[in-house]
């Protein structure tokens, strides 16, 4: 029960249901709140319990300082959680995990149970290794039950252990469409109240979900597994950046050309830590699914929120995608009542304006490896030829390849080319250079839970078939929607057979490409490609490009919208300038251009409007929980703690718990520790935690090998997140990682210390020696350490690593909290300090002291670093606030959970 300090309690009446609210006008200077706020303050309005929550809190956040630098801390309970299974089956095992620690401890078991509603999608796991036929679906489905069954058996058992646990099976789609499309709220009910949908998400684009007006994003899976628990998410009230949209898009623009634009902006501007919310307008002309589309970026832009008021698009869309009358109706009610309704000429107070007008949007793509590096559509062939000669390594100061006299390149206008021939399984010859397109995939949630861009992107193939194009033989085309209503459209509106003539055929419901399960490419392909080191690309319709992230053979990667993936699968070249160049001949030889196959704005909506309507929303997301024969039929075992299997690669028992007392150890400094990797700016979760295939020479290949784990059975690092021996052995293991204490050196190596001379070694094999002497680990880093997607693992990892300190110039928001969760401190070089500036090499041994005024409870606000060369400085300490430095003195956020469970 709410303490109610500001009698907001009041009743809200719809049609003939009665609801309990608490009423924002009650709270001073709420009417001037942007959005995002407003919902923030209605939390702490039903949660305000005198402790954690008072109303000294509800009055910050009602006289919030828009120009102050976030310093007041508040508890933010989140209404729900999502997950995919990637970051999700590592939650359940810790909640398993957690059961038994709390039998050991004397406590009751059933008390590890989600408090708060949590769903898990599972859309990680399916890999394109079938492509371009019609059963492509059906084999990669079946290889995915094949290579995921222990997974699979544990979430299931998971399902019907856990109250409040809901699992959304295997080829159904992506879990930010069914959290759109199904899932979202958008008004919450439960034990007679209403209030606002809110959530967060162990994926980074949670934030999709902002564009029905419902506040979320993405934290690690540690925090999520707290949220489940009933803890809230510590949080300074946030700087909220206004964007105001004016104007249209142009006819020939797409939601991928625009966002690309603000994404672009955004960073520029930087909003990293900052709720961005869009107003004016440009709002009301703005499709529900544009919306969603740039909501779901907002980890792109940096910012933590990307959000959208609820107006009558909201409505629309909740009536289209099969929302119960009085489910729209109570929607309408409340955020008119509670002034969350949007007003298109109100200027709410915000901290920072930025604005755009959709008319000057223009086609782009980005690339080659940031999301946000915007290319104009008309310069993307010049801008690769400038870019792909930071990919070529042999090019001499003429722009010419320098190759034995045998292999002799050809050059084209000054660009590197070396043309090699292949030969197809069927006899057929072409030659592949660089710049090759070797990717071409319709994927991720960004663009496929949008009509109209899938629409555009069907119309684009059916011209194409009318006109004989297809496909080059080289690149590999694949169509991954984000739900079963995608190609319920397409059946309907008779687009399939286009898309299928021009290799699109359907390849799975769910993440595939985007998050690097593009599958191999085809063996003559991947020859050609490593034999000769050639730059290749992709063009995918996702949300990250990173290195090393789309496909091990792809150097080079592109953002694009739908329709611009399948007109660059006819291109078949990043070289090819398809905005004046052609893309093939037609029967009769004449040159087809893009402007030839484009679709008009008439023609997609029309298909939008005659193809997509209720039903079809409702018969996809009817049974939705149930699964297909398949997923019935897996056998489960059965009781409140699982029986794990010894013998598992797959689901271990994590050592988290182990050796732990009710009482956490006092917090102590650090002494003697040496470097287990220096690395530089832009370092992602991506470079950070286990992604992708795993190679058989790799510890954690060693590791699947001894166990007796066939190559062919390895699966990717994100399908074995359940067994920490494998993500341990993977963690800094990137392809595309460069630690600078090991020069010369890519993927997961340093140098060993404990050895003379510091040899160059496997990482883990590096901390195991470590380990073996007592001797702790730190991690040096530039700017924006642990920007991208929000894993987990990026930081259980690194503590399980012996990691005890990392020390960067700056952080991205969620791994920094991560690593927190994980006992691991987060320290910042002084302002305008830099490794470099001060020397240090990483072959240093360095000493941390100052952390032990953590056990009088207050958080210092710098501790001295030193090394043994002389090197001093003062660390800032990255402890934002009190509720992490609780966590950082129980060693963790799942100690301290656990702990404060048993004391209830």
């Amino acid at each position: 029960m709410s303490a109610n300090s500001f009698d907001a309690r009041s009743t809200l009446q719809v049609g003939d249901e009665s609801y309990e609210i608490f009423r924002l006008d009650k709270v001073e200077g709420s009417a001037r709140l942007p959005y995002s706020l407003k919902v923030l303050l209605e939390n702490l309005l039903r949660t305000e319990d005198g402790a954690n929550i008072t109303a000294d809190h509800i009055r910050a956040l009602g006289g919030w300082d828009s120009q102050a630098q976030p310093s007041q801390e508040i508890q933010f309970t989140p209404a729900r959680v999502i997950m995919q299974d990637f970051t999700g089956v590592p939650c359940v095992v810790d909640l398993a995990t957690m059961r038994e620690a709390v039998k050991e401890l004397g406590g009751d078991a059933a008390k590890i149970n989600p408090l708060a509603p949590a769903e898990l999608v599972i859309d990680h796991s399916v890999i394109a290794d079938k492509f371009g036929t019609n059963d492509a679906f059906k084999q990669n489905v079946d290889l995915e039950y094949g290579r995921n069954k222990e997974r699979y058996q544990f979430l299931r058992w998971g399902q019907t252990a856990f109250d409040e646990f809901k699992v959304v099976p295997p080829g159904t789609g992506i879990v930010h469409q069914v959290n759109i499309e199904h899932l979202a709220r958008v008004v919450m009910t439960r034990d007679g109240k209403a209030y606002p949908d809110t959530l967060v998400g162990t994926d980074s684009h949670t934030t999709m979900v902002n564009g029905l007006g419902v506040l979320g994003w993405g934290v690690g899976g540690i925090e999520a597994e707290a949220a489940m628990l009933g803890q809230p998410v510590s949080m300074l009230i946030p700087r909220v950046v206004g964007f105001k949209l004016t104007g249209e898009l142009q006819p020939g623009t797409t939601a991928t050309d625009l966002v690309l634009t603000i994404t672009e902006m955004l960073r520029k501007h930087g909003v990293v830590g900052k709720f961005v919310e869009f107003y004016g307008e440009g709002v009301a002309a703005t499709s529900l699914a544009n919306r969603a589309t740039i909501g779901n970026m907002s980890p792109e832009f940096g910012s933590t929120a990307a959000i959208f008021p609820i107006d009558d698009e909201t409505l629309n869309y909740m009536r289209l995608t099969g929302r119960s009358d009085q489910q729209v109706a109570l929607v309408e009610a409340y955020a008119k009542e509670q002034g969350l309704w949007l007003d298109p000429k109100a200027e709410p107070d915000f901290s920072e304006k930025l604005e755009l007008d959709l008319a000057t949007v223009v086609p782009s793509i980005a690339g080659p490896k940031r999301p946000q590096d915007r290319i104009v559509l008309a310069n993307a062939a010049e801008q690769f030829k400038q870019d792909v000669r930071n990919y070529v390594d042999s090019v001499d100061e003429a722009g010419q390849e320098s190759f034995p006299a045998s292999d002799a390149p050809a050059v084209a206008n000054g660009v590197p080319s070396n043309p090699v021939p292949v030969t197809a399984p069927d006899g057929t010859t072409y030659e592949l250079d660089h710049g090759a397109v070797t990717v071409a995939a319709i994927t991720s949630c960004t663009n496929t839970s949008n009509p109209y861009v899938m629409v555009a992107a069907a119309l684009v193939a059916k011209k194409a078939v009318e006109k004989g194009l297809t496909r080059k033989p080289w690149v590999k085309t694949t169509l991954a929607p984000g739900s079963k209503v995608v190609t319920d459209y397409f059946e309907k509106s008779g687009l399939t057979p286009y898309l299928d003539k021009v290799g699109f055929n359907l390849v799975g419901y769910g993440c595939t490409t985007c998050i690097g399960n593009s599958g191999p490419l085809p063996d003559e392909v991947s020859k050609a490609v490593n034999d000769h080191d050639l730059a290749v690309t992709s063009v995918l319709s996702g949300n990250r490009n990173f290195e090393g992230r789309i496909n091990p053979d792809v150097k080079m990667n592109y953002l694009a919208s739908p329709p611009l993936v399948v007109a660059y699968a006819l291109a078949g070249s990043m070289k090819v300038d398809i905005t004046k160049d052609a893309l093939g001949a037609d029967q009769d030889g004449n040159p087809v251009f893009l402007k030839d196959i484009w679709p008009t704005e008439a023609e997609v909506n029309d298909v939008v409007a005659n193809a997509i309507g209720e039903d079809m929303f409702s018969k996809s997301y009817s049974d939705v929980f149930a699964g297909d024969a398949q997923w019935q039929a897996l056998p489960i075992p059965t009781g409140d703690t699982f029986e794990w299997d010894t013998e598992s690669t797959y689901v271990r028992k994590p050592p988290y718990f182990e050796g732990m007392g009710m009482e956490p150890a006092p917090v102590e400094d650090i002494s003697g520790a040496r470097v287990l990797a220096k690395l530089g700016d832009s370092v992602t979760t991506d470079h950070i935690s286990p992604a992708g295939a795993i190679k058989a020479d790799t510890p954690a290949g060693k590791y699947l090998t001894e166990h007796g784990v066939e190559r062919r059975d390895f699966n990717s690092y994100g399908s074995r997140r359940g067994n920490h021996e494998i993500m341990i052995r993977g963690t800094f293991a990137n392809i595309r990682l460069r630690n600078q204490i090991a020069p010369g050196t890519e993927g997961g190596y340093t140098r060993d210390f404990t050895q003379a001379d510091g040899p160059v070694s496997f990482i883990y094999d590096a901390s195991r020696n470590y380990i073996e002497q007592n001797i702790p680990l730190v991690v040096l880093a530039g700017k924006e350490y642990g920007s991208g997607s929000s894993r987990d693992w990026a930081a259980k990892g690194t503590a399980l690593l012996g990691v005890k300190a990392v020390i960067a110039e700056s952080y991205e928001r969620i791994h920094r909290s991560n690593l927190i969760g994980m006992g691991v401190l987060p320290l910042q070089f002084p302002e305008g300090q830099t490794a470099s500036s001060l020397g240090l090499t990483g072959e240093e041994s360095f000493s941390v002291t100052g952390v032990t005024e953590l056990n009088d409870g207050t958080t210092p606000r710098t501790v001295k670093v030193t090394t043994d060369t002389g090197v001093e400085f003062d660390a800032v300490v990255r402890i934002d606030t009190p509720g992490e430095a609780d966590y950082y003195r129980n060693g963790g956020i799942l100690q301290y959970v656990l702990r404060s469970l048993i004391r209830k």
